[in-house]
């Protein structure tokens, strides 16, 4: 009976969703009995009130166990939206959330198409009677605010021309920009933010190729700043920063706008490169995505992401 009660509460406080089949199964056969004698022996989920008689639930573990069964619904209702309009309400709960969210901002704005980008600002026009550019310049008063606003501004060329020559100019053009930081800090140089907010991805990877071969590291491992840094890995190694992202909500431990970044990557790259970033993924950590979201993840939820990343191939 023990063990049953550690599986139950594992069900409940899982972080990752909940198996609802396993609880109804369980739970549903329980007489008033058993349902005390599982109230008394999980004291991490219920404190007895010995004045009163009674087994209480812990609020916290309410709320948590309310936001687990919601998981699988955020999931499907996010999959179901257009994603232009996706995009638009992702930015909107970034902007209220505060810094630590921004990096759905640069998410949305490095990862996305220029068609894609332009449609989430239609749509952002649409739901909000603002526009990205006007909320984003407004909600945000720190130093990343100019690179925010030119990156969500930003309409890409997405052919396949790419000047070398301009490439490696502007890779030199960085590398003096990160080399004389400690003199004028990366968020404040403008050539930056322009090489980043205009250039074409293709170009934008001949430019980090380049970089390489004139530090000796990647243009991502020598950028302090976090805006830029993660910038930077959108545009030109998408398929590794999508797998960290992933990697760090996968861990039972973190907070729990961290283990959103679960749903909001699978349901938004399913369609688009989740092959790729299978591949990295495996590459990086040496298991396959779907074990770790077997491992990790509970009930309909899991089954949900393990469709959508089995369907990006």
């Amino acid at each position: 009976m023990y063990l049953v009660l550690m599986m139950v509460s594992d069900l409940v406080i899982s972080g990752h969703g909940v198996d609802e089949k396993s609880l109804v199964t369980l739970l549903g056969k329980w007489d008033p009995l058993e349902r005390e004698s599982f109230r008394k022996k999980t004291p991490h989920l219920f404190s007895e009130d010995h004045e009163r008689h009674f087994q209480r639930w812990d609020d916290q573990y309410v709320r948590l166990l309310k936001h687990e069964f919601v998981r699988f619904k955020n999931a499907v209702v996010l999959w179901s939206m257009h994603p232009w309009e996706r995009d638009a309400r992702l930015v909107k709960e970034a902007l209220k959330k505060g810094p630590n969210a921004y990096g759905v901002l640069i998410e949305v704005s490095c990862t996305r198409s220029s068609e894609e980008l332009l449609g989430a600002r239609k749509a952002y026009h649409s739901l909000f009677d603002h526009s990205i550019e006007e909320d984003v310049a407004s909600h945000i008063h720190g130093i990343e605010r100019k690179l925010l606003v030119a990156l969500l501004s930003a309409y890409r060329y997405e052919g396949t021309k790419v000047k070398d020559d301009t490439a490696k100019s502007e890779a030199k053009i960085l590398s003096n920009a990160i080399k004389n930081a400690h003199k004028k800090p990366i968020s404040e140089d403008d050539e930056v933010t322009r090489i980043l907010a205009t250039r074409s991805k293709l170009h934008l990877q001949a430019v980090y190729k380049h970089y390489k071969e004139i530090s000796g590291k990647n243009l991502d491992e020598d950028l302090d700043d976090l805006r830029f840094k993660e910038a930077v890995q959108c545009l030109c190694t998408p398929q590794t920063y999508f797998s960290k992202v992933l990697n760090a909500a996968l861990r039972i431990d973190v907070d729990k706008n961290t283990k959103k970044s679960l749903t909001r990557v699978v349901v938004t790259r399913a369609d688009i490169d989740m092959k790729d970033i299978k591949a990295e993924y495996h590459n990086l950590y040496g298991v396959s995505l779907p074990q770790k979201v077997e491992e990790v993840a509970r009930g309909s939820y899991k089954d949900f992401l393990l469709n959508l990343i089995v369907r990006g191939g």
